[in-house]
């Protein structure tokens, strides 16, 4: 079938992208599903740090590539060996098709499928294949997602079925946003009660941990970012305090408002100065978690004797260290039920003709979470 979607053909391109136009939003062809396989009509999705970075070439992926991996859609039609779906069931994204066979599947941390981590550094499907096509010749997959186009081919590993009450456009940031950013408080820190945290970095995977550590009942919530905008929306969201991380010594100003820094500091900002803030707040004895991605290249300093003296911990959370079927359901429930309002993160919605608007807006800080809605 032919189908439009928007594809990086280059990474790198100059700014602004609305007139660079990085993603060429065109007509391209998509197969069958094949073994394992199901079509998917895209709803919703997601404008994620994730896509950016392959724009800009920070994390370099294979192209030509359909970009978008945090979305969800209806099922259109099932392919050979796919039997606990039904054409019309509603389905979020998830963008580590996990075997469930390797190592790590086997203990439970579906997040760091090795099987998945290559095929999707590759640019194609579970199987290995590429069902993406441009005058026939192959289109590469991000994610084993690639959500930014009309329709989607998928494996049936990359898809979690949700109640159909639920609006396509809020189950969408559940994909990544939510998995990420939730998942890093209660999986990867298992936060207790009572304690602090703080989050570095407001986007949507940010403000998620932040509603996260509400969740898990933090006495304390710490919010820093550059944009008071956003900083503003972390105090509606349940911050305590908030701190502009342009300020001067405003890693002084933090220790010092908090008598020493926070049980555990959220790094959601894919830099290295924010890691470095991260660490530098972190109280004696406390844990710095970063899901944040920076370019292959950045590097990060541990002073050893005070990682020793102190008894830090440092960690990383991909995915929020997420098993998905069984985390994305409890979600969605804590959202239904008012526990989780996920539905606060998302500042716009768009149309595919203007993703490299919506990718400006992002690359500025201007936005939480945009979605893209078919």
């Amino acid at each position: 079938m032919r189908i439009r979607a928007a594809v990086l053909n280059q990474m790198g391109a100059a700014k602004p992208y609305a007139k660079s136009k990085p993603l060429s939003v065109e007509t391209v062809e998509l197969d069958e599903p094949g073994y394992g396989e199901v079509l998917i009509r895209i709803a919703a999705a997601g404008l994620c740090h994730s896509d950016l970075s392959v724009i800009n070439g920070d994390r370099p992926r294979p192209t030509p590539m359909v970009l978008g991996h945090e979305a969800a859609g209806v099922v259109e039609k099932l392919g050979p060996g796919v039997e606990d779906l039904k054409k019309g069931d509603h389905v979020v994204m998830v963008f580590v098709p996990s075997c469930g066979h390797c190592l790590p599947c086997a203990e439970g941390r579906p997040a760091l499928c090795e099987p998945a981590a290559a095929t999707n550094t590759a640019g194609t499907l579970a199987s290995g294949q590429r069902r993406l096509k441009r005058n026939g010749t192959p289109v590469h997959h991000h994610m084993g997602v690639s959500a930014f186009a009309e329709y989607a081919v998928m494996s049936r590993r990359s898809l979690i079925k949700i109640d159909p009450e639920l609006p396509l456009e809020e189950a969408a940031l559940f994909g990544c946003a939510v998995l990420t950013g939730v998942g890093a408080v209660v999986n990867t820190a298992r936060m207790p009660p009572g304690t602090t945290a703080a989050v570095i970095g407001l986007g949507g995977v940010g403000l998620a941990s932040l509603l996260g550590a509400q969740l898990a009942a933090a006495q304390r919530i710490v919010a820093v970012d550059l944009s008071d905008a956003k900083l503003a929306l972390a105090r509606q969201l349940g911050a305590t305090d908030t701190f502009n991380a342009g300020e001067s010594g405003v890693a002084e100003k933090i220790r010092e408002a908090t008598r020493g820094g926070l049980d555990f500091v959220f790094e959601m900002a894919g830099s290295v100065k924010a890691m470095e803030l991260a660490y530098k707040i972190t109280r004696r004895g406390g844990t710095t978690i970063t899901a944040g991605l920076p370019p292959p290249t950045a590097t990060f300093a541990i002073p050893h004797v005070n990682l020793v003296a102190e008894e830090r911990t440092v960690k990383g959370s991909y995915i929020g260290s997420a098993v998905p079927l069984r985390d994305l359901p409890r979600y969605i429930a804590l959202y239904r039920q008012g526990k989780l309002p996920v539905d606060r993160l998302m500042s716009d919605r768009l149309k595919l003709d203007d993703i490299n608007l919506g990718f400006d807006r992002l690359d500025k800080g201007e936005a939480v979470r945009q979605v893209i809605v078919f």
